[in-house]
């Protein structure tokens, strides 16, 4: 019913999966970035800080927060999407 022969058998202990050997095994990308320990691919990166320099630009510029916002956002999305297509593409 529970299985208890099976937690007994060393075999079983040792094929586990765990968080720290699928990171080992996972592909990474040339072009990544840590933040926080998380790696991040460049062209995401990338994307948001264009955002954030167009948010505070616009922002200044305008000095309206929606304006700023909407602009940061959509030339944020369109980067991250053309960056991720052209990265897909290249590899």
């Amino acid at each position: 019913m529970f299985r208890v022969a099976e937690n007994f058998t060393e075999s079983y202990r040792e094929s586990m999966t765990t968080a720290e050997r699928f990171q080992d095994a996972q592909a990474r990308p040339a072009s990544t970035i840590s933040i926080a320990g998380v790696p991040w691919p460049a062209y995401k990166v990338f994307a948001l800080l264009i955002g954030a320099f167009v948010l505070v630009t616009v922002g200044v510029v305008t000095a309206s927060a929606g304006p700023a916002v909407l602009s940061a956002a959509g030339v944020t999305t369109a980067l991250w999407l053309a960056l991720g297509a052209f990265h897909r593409s290249s590899r």
